[in-house]
């Protein structure tokens, strides 16, 4: 694999001292050297063209074919903005962001290819080919970018503070003894034969076929996964659920992984420290996650100490990178065509820092619209914490365990 930005080096190096068949020579020999794939490597280095770094390796081949003519400095056909003096400003132009409605745009709703440019340049009466657009937007500054996820929802001036309770709450419970997790629910996953993102090794020429057309499938359906990941263990356990995505499915998640995991991991364990999200089924507003909470706390004998993430900060959350970002690596470019394959998929999930998760499917329905009044809130146990008691409470259990 040729390393462009070592060959760039060498050559930004050593250009000045070159004439044009010096660095046509240069640009050939790093081309042949890099071997497949050289040319372009080189080309992008270098900025010389391929069809010179091509007369270059026969030059290789050829020495004793060698001119000993080198054109002078300055010679040569006349750059663009040489002779088109407004070619430069009209382009620039053309590639500043447009207003929505302004009809002096004339690419106000196509994407700046070099060919459309080109087009919208000549219909302005310059001449230019589709061929001398890149080094023109290399005069500008201009190269093409993704979107890059930067902007945030307005920012609560207590959002840093907040992720230092978090680290310092999760610190304690550790130093303690004591279990610490990280909850959410991953993105709905449609069930069948649908396009699943990223790709995977198959035999040459067969590739998976999906539908054309994602439509739900009125019997398989979607499937919601629910995922627990203990921080201290690295260790994840998902709930594949069939129903709705509610605070109940969220705790009976929790009570899930205590059954499989933690009362085997946490013998001793008389709290449990729970990182949410702020919104969801399991948002600190949610006053279904609060009674189910209060529920499983009265069943454990459990202290249960809840922060959640202020809003907009969801990937702060550990589950996300330690645990759904590999699910979705392992399953990329597969079709999920059943439940099992979900599970099974979800269950093969490791990584090389030692992370291990089992899951399991949750056929157990789950409705939506469940109202709690204030008389029920009212019997809870829930004592909110100086900082942000909106926040972060610790819910205790009403009865012995």
């Amino acid at each position: 694999m040729a390393d462009t930005r070592a060959i760039g080096e060498r050559y930004a190096a050593v250009r000045r001292s070159l004439d044009e068949r010096g660095r046509r020579l240069f640009a050939a020999a790093e081309a042949r050297s890099a071997g497949h794939g050289g040319i372009s490597a080189s080309a992008r280095a270098t900025g010389i063209a391929r069809s010179t770094i091509g007369r270059g390796l026969k030059d290789l081949d050829d020495p004793d074919g060698l001119s000993g003519q080198v054109r002078r400095p300055g010679s040569g056909r006349r750059a663009l903005t040489a002779v088109d003096p407004t070619l430069l400003e009209d382009l620039r132009q053309l590639l500043e962001p447009a207003t929505v409605g302004d009809p002096m745009r004339a690419l106000l709703w196509v994407s700046k290819s070099h060919v459309k440019l080109a087009a919208a340049l000549c219909a302005m009466g310059h001449q230019v080919s589709k061929s001398s657009i890149p080094k023109l937007l290399g005069d500008l500054k201009y190269r093409r970018q993704v979107n890059r996820k930067t902007l945030e929802s307005s920012r609560n001036p207590h959002r840093d503070a907040q992720f230092e309770h978090i680290n310092a709450a999760v610190i304690a419970a550790q130093a303690a003894g004591q279990p610490v997790i990280s909850i959410d629910t991953k993105k709905k996953e449609l069930i069948g034969p649908y396009k699943n993102a990223g790709s995977d090794y198959r035999p040459e020429g067969c590739p998976d076929a999906v539908n054309v057309h994602d439509f739900v499938d009125p019997e398989l359906g979607k499937v919601v996964p629910y995922g627990v990941y203990d921080i201290a263990a690295n260790a994840g356990c998902v709930s594949v659920g069939i129903d709705n995505d509610t605070a109940q499915f969220s705790v009976n998640s929790i009570r899930r992984w205590l059954d499989m995991m933690g009362r085997e991991r946490y013998p001793d364990a008389n709290h449990l420290m729970i990182t949410a999200d702020g919104g969801g089924s399991n948002g600190s507003r949610v006053r279904l996650f609060k009674i189910e909470l209060q529920k499983l706390a009265d069943e454990t004998g459990l202290t249960l100490q809840v922060c959640h993430y202020p809003p907009g900060t969801s990937k702060w959350n550990k589950i996300e990178h330690r645990l759904f970002c590999h699910i979705t690596q392992t399953w990329r470019g597969k079709p999920l065509t059943s439940r099992l394959a979900v599970v099974e998929l979800i269950a093969a999930t490791t990584t090389t820092t030692g992370l291990t998760v089992r899951c399991e499917l949750d056929t157990r329905a789950y409705p939506k619209g469940i109202k709690i009044t204030d008389a029920e809130m009212a019997t809870l146990s829930i004592k909110g914490d100086e900082f942000h008691p909106e926040w972060n409470y610790t819910i205790s259990p009403r009865t012995p365990p």
